[in-house]
This record gives structure tokens, sequence and C-alpha cells, in this order.
């Protein structure tokens, strides 16, 4: 569709806040000068689909509001009609940790939501995964190269013959040697690692390859109780690098011949360990995608579900509306202490916040990371932040928690990961291939002509909202069900379907020796 026909179109945008003075163009393709809304407002200039259009005229200096909060300021008056992009916006600074209310506005608990299960796999441990996955982990970058020639051969030769086994999946990575292991941060990498390893998809059946010689000791990576789980390559009883694979692929049957006998059976929803991310933002991710997200959310936390979201600095600039539904003093507090953490280190490596914002975002609508931080946090429902996870920690309590990781999608997957997510809901405007192995990942689109456009890769359209087709409510309803489907494994995601998994990234802040 070009602007001709996209102008034939009647003309709409979405203003989201009584408060707002600035609207988003909802028309593919965007609007023409002239376009006339049935406010009566006509636009000036063309204006792309997503980005801001002045409702009223706004003074130079005067605040630029959307999602009734202040997003910037104009950098010279800006006439109603005018393009609102973001080289005529001073971005604000970002809240003050110190003068942050905390509590002061926790929810009331939602009524439960009874009844609803999935097809899942129990652990022994009593957690439940949504996949069964035989994972082998490797505790220093060196023997990558040797992993994936073994995994290789194990899904080849040995797979065939164990069918209740989804998949073999090897978690390689760029660390464990000339790294500073002993330093402060270097506790996120670690733990990371180690908690990987205890991901419900992989049914604890722990299998851990390394050379023999690096600074991560493999035993660190491998729980207390757990014997013969270590493969070395440096010892000194294999002769030759056949020895070696043969050696791994001996330790990987044991473990499928013990997964292969793992059944899906019908668990309750709070069994799910749910993380929830953006990618490729625009700005109907706030208006669409995230609030659909965000009831399918407070439906999951009804039903007893822990629910994880993250990325520090897409959160950062909204904190003050997250501190304000701490469930308690304790968990406010954890929330500015990962931001002041995340403010540290971004102003030793001579960065800020602003860093975020992608050109794709901003292609987007998005302006400045002020406004798609009031975004992203839509994800996170209504419910009280139950819990506050550093990165890498591991979720031991239900309700929605905030994951503290940076915004990198692949980050975030490797650490929710580490966190026990066993399923992801991915929402996206510009959108992306993304994908992970360890756990099935729903791609939710912002938009319909990006549904459309990528029909074999995006799992769920919540752009019906933006053109009034939906409600937030009933895609959420949707997506809370598409949820049970995926994790029953009765639906496969788009990115299972064709195999897109992006590889693990660790989050190493220690220094690097």
């Amino acid at each position: 569709m070009d602007q001709d026909v996209a102008a034939k179109e009647q003309p709409r945008y979405i203003k989201l806040n009584e408060r707002d003075n600035v609207a988003i163009v909802v028309n593919d393709f965007g609007l023409p000068a002239g376009s006339r809304f049935a406010s009566g407002l006509t636009l000036r200039a063309f204006v792309p689909q997503g980005h801001k259009t002045a409702l009223v005229d706004i003074a130079e200096g005067a605040p630029i509001i959307r999602y009734g909060e202040i997003i910037g300021y104009a950098l010279s008056p800006i006439l109603a009609g005018e393009w609102v992009d973001e080289a005529r916006i001073r971005m604000p600074e970002a809240p003050a940790l110190d003068k942050l209310e905390i509590s002061t506005a926790v929810p009331a608990p939602l009524p439960p939501l009874e009844g609803f299960t999935f097809e899942g796999y129990r652990n022994p441990d009593g957690s439940v995964g949504t996949k069964n996955i035989l994972g082998i982990s490797s505790s220093v970058q060196c023997v990558k190269g040797t992993m994936e020639y073994a995994v290789k051969r194990i899904r080849a030769e040995l797979l065939p013959k164990y069918p209740n086994v989804d998949d073999v999946v090897p978690l390689t990575h760029a660390y464990g040697c000339g790294v500073a292991i002993t330093a402060p941060d270097a506790v996120v990498p670690i733990r990371t690692l180690q908690n990987l390893a205890l991901n419900p998809n992989f049914g604890g059946e722990i299998l851990v390859v390394g050379l023999g010689c690096e600074k991560l000791a493999p035993e660190r990576l491998v729980p207390a109780g757990i014997n013969d789980a270590i493969v070395r390559m440096q010892d000194e009883a294999f002769d030759g690098f056949g020895a070696i694979v043969d050696a791994i692929m001996t330790q990987a049957e044991a473990r499928l011949k013990v997964l292969n006998t793992r059944k899906r059976e019908t668990c309750p929803a709070s069994d799910l360990v749910i993380g929830l991310q953006c990618g490729g933002s625009d700005a109907f991710s706030g208006v669409t995608a995230n609030p659909a997200v965000g009831f399918a959310a407070d439906l999951l936390v009804r039903a007893g579900a822990t629910v994880m979201f993250s990325e520090v600095t897409e959160v950062r600039d909204a904190i003050q509306l997250l501190t304000r539904r701490a469930i308690n003093e304790d968990v406010g507090r954890a929330l500015v202490r990962e931001m002041a953490w995340y403010d540290s280190y971004l102003a030793r490596g001579g960065a800020d916040r602003s860093a975020n914002t992608t050109p794709g975002n901003k292609k987007g609508g998005l302006a400045n990371i002020v406004e798609k931080s009031l975004g992203s946090i839509v994800k996170s429902g209504s419910s009280a932040i139950a819990g506050v996870l550093s990165p890498g920690e591991k979720a031991t309590q239900k309700g929605m928690l905030f994951a503290a990781t940076p915004a990198s999608d692949f980050i975030c997957g490797t650490l929710q990961l580490a966190s026990g997510m066993t399923l992801q809901v991915f929402t996206t405007g510009r959108g992306t291939p993304y994908g992970l192995a360890a756990a099935p990942v729903i791609k939710v689109a912002t938009r319909s002509e990006l549904a459309r456009r990528w029909k074999d890769l995006i799992d769920f359209d919540s752009g019906s909202i933006a053109t009034g087709e939906k409600t937030i409510e009933e895609c959420g309803w949707d997506l809370f069900r598409l949820i049970l489907d995926v994790a029953s494994g009765r639906v496969k995601p788009w990115s299972d379907r064709w195999g897109i998994h992006n590889d693990l990234t660790l989050f190493n802040p220690a220094p690097v020796t």
C-alpha cells in the first residue's frame, strides 16, 4: 500500500490518556498532509505510521505528554497537526532514585483463576518443563567446537533412538578462561551458568564438558550430590579426539535414556514460569502488544504462575510507576538497587540509558528511551511486583517478578532461562526472527501489517486492538490460551518450526584479563 492508497482510508490516531497532547497515527504507512481526523485535527505534514502528531499547539520548552507522562520538552514551538519527531524533543532527566515513592499504590490481589491446566513434564524437584531437552553445559569457550561436533553426532546417531526427547542443546558461551574469575561481578556469569543447567526443560539430567585447565572449574557447574557429570578433554585417559567425543556420547546416551521416560502430564497453570520480553519495539508496543501481554500476565498471576519481566534500561525511566506497585518496602528497595547498579555500570562504560533506543525503535515512532520505557512496563500488567531477581538469579516465588537484565534480546533471554523461565512471550513492532532452543518463544506483533507480512514468523497478532476489532481483554485471553497450548506442545511457535534459535549470550560485567 502506498501513501495515496493510505490517504483514502479514514484517518485515525490513538490518544492514550486525557492528559496527552500528542497522539500516534494508526493508518498503515502513515498519512499525508491535509489528512483530517474525526476530531477535526488536520495534519500539516506527512506523519509516518506510529509517529506522533501534536493535538494542540505546544510552546517551546513545554512538556510533551504521552501515556499521561512527560516524555520530553519541545525544543521549538510545535503547531497542532505537525509531526512531533525525535529531533523536536529534549529528553528529560531520569527519575531520581532517592525520591521514589515505595509501596504507596500496591494493587489489591486479583481474584484467583482456577481450573486452567497445561500438559508439562514434571521433574523430581517439583518443577515442570514445557520441553524435554538434553542440555549439555560447557565450562569454557575452548570446548565449543568439540561440543558442537559431538551434538551433531548425538542428533544423528542417538536422538532417533529416544523419540520422547525433543532435542539436544549445547549450552556454549564465551566465558571460563581469560577472565577475572574472582572479581565481585563475576558472580553474574557464574551464577547464570550454574542456573542454566537447572532449567526445568532439561529435566535435571546435567552433563558438563570442560577442558581441564580453565579458571571456571567444571565442578562449579555441577550441583552437590551429582556424580559422573563431567567430561574433561585434557583427561590423560583419552587417546585422541575420537575418544573424547565417544565419552561425551556415552554420557549423553545415559541421560537420554532417563529423559526418554518423561511423559507429559496435566499440571496446573501455577507450575508455569513465563518470561516477558520486547524486541524491535515501536510506538504501538505500549498500545497493543504489551497491554495484551500485560492482561495475559495478570491472568497467569491469578492462576498462581511465576511471571517475570526484565530489561533494566527499558524500565528505568518509568521506575516510579513500578516502585509504587512493590508489594512491600524490601521489594521496592530491591528495584531501586538494581536500577542504581545499572546506572553505575553504564557510567563506568561512558554511556547512559539514552544509548538503548535503536534506529528501528525511532523509525517505529519511539522518540527516546522515556517513551519506550513507558510502553515497555505495560507488559507487567497490573499486579503487585512480588519480587526482584538479580541477573541470573533463580526464581523461587510466584507472582509478578522483575528479573534484572540488560535490554539485549540475547542476554535477556539467557538470563531469563537461568532464572527458570520455561516459555517466553516476545513482543515486536519492527519484527525479529529471535528464538531460543531451550524454551518456546511466542512472538507477538504490535501491528497487523507486520503480522500479515511475516505470517510465518509471527505467532500472535495484537494489531486488532489498534483498529478496534478486538479489545485488550479479548486479545489477552486469546494470548493466555495460546500460552497454555504452546506450553502443552499442542502448538509449536514459528521459531521452533523453522529451527531459528539464537546463541546463548552471557552477561559479564566483570573485567577480562
